[in-house]
């Protein structure tokens, strides 16, 4: 690849991974607003909320980065299967990828009970800490091998 060619694909690759972070934690804190609220209508926004920012941000950003990681990988000489760090990272981002595209029906689930049912049922919602929170973590962990780059061939 060449060196133009390459910083397109890494400012891409950057500005999807960084932007997944962040819309990631905007989903979290509507999560925990879902989680701790008795206010109806803050249920139905934080699901309704939660909806849109999985399938119009965090969805396209997940599998830009994802992609734009592969394509770095085999335009340089890390190679995407020749150290230990970019086969972690690219499994871990695969499979973060696949639990959020398998996660956001229900999602989408829960945000459609949100704008429908009685307010009796929609408090019984609560809220979805536990996808976000790990998912971050796991982002958190790609991150840093990303960063530092330990040694080992594989």
């Amino acid at each position: 690849m060449n060196p133009a060619g390459r910083r397109l694909v890494l400012a891409t690759h950057l500005a999807s991974s960084v932007g997944w972070i962040g819309a990631a934690l905007g989903y979290l804190a509507l999560g925990i607003t879902a989680a701790a609220t008795e206010d109806v209508e803050t249920m139905r926004a934080a699901w309704i909320g939660m909806d849109l920012i999985g399938w119009l941000v965090i969805v396209p950003l997940a599998i830009t980065a994802l992609l734009t990681g592969i394509v770095i990988a085999l335009g340089t000489p890390w190679g995407l299967f020749r150290h230990y760090w970019v086969v972690i990272s690219l499994a871990l981002t695969a499979f973060s990828v696949a639990i959020l595209i398998l996660h956001m029906p229900a999602v989408r689930s829960q945000a459609d009970a949100a704008r429908e049912a009685a307010p009796d049922h929609v408090l019984m919602l609560g809220g979805d800490v536990l996808h976000p929170a790990v998912g971050l973590a796991v982002l958190f962990v790609v991150m840093v091998l990303n960063i530092y780059k330990p040694r080992g061939m594989t």
